[in-house]
Parts: structure tokens; C-alpha cells; sequence
């Protein structure tokens, strides 16, 4: 299931993450669980980059060949 959130809202949600998984009262099955949710985060966030860097590209070859 793919993630519809910003990258901003991915962003904010990975801080969310971090600062949970930093607390000493996060349990080790906790921490993984929250691990897990953080590297999906991530590849959609990697996802969305390339998206936008393949749309800049285009962008800018249209530029020049324009």
C-alpha cells in the first residue's frame, strides 16, 4: 500500500519516530515495530525524489531544447 503523505508530512512523521524510539520507555518489540514503520517512511520519501528529480529533468530538457 503505497503512502499518499508529503514528503514534508513523511518528514514529520520520521521525527515522530526517532523522538519515540529514543524514549527509554519504548520497549525493544516497540522500537522495531517503530523501526519498521521509519523504513517505509524512508523508501516512500526516496520514491517521491526520484519523481520529482525525473520531473525537473524533463523540465530542463524541454528548457533546452525549447
Amino acid at each position: 500500500m503505497e503512502n499518499k503523505n508529503s514528503i514534508e508530512e513523511n518528514f514529520e512523521q520520521l521525527e515522530a519516530i526517532i523522538k519515540e524510539m529514543q524514549s527509554e520507555e519504548t520497549s525493544l518489540d516497540k522500537s522495531f515495530e517503530l523501526y519498521n514503520n521509519g523504513l517505509k517512511l524512508i523508501q516512500d520519501c526516496n520514491r517521491q525524489i526520484d519523481t520529482i528529480e525525473k520531473k525537473i529533468k524533463i523540465i530542463e530538457e524541454e528548457s533546452i531544447d525549447g
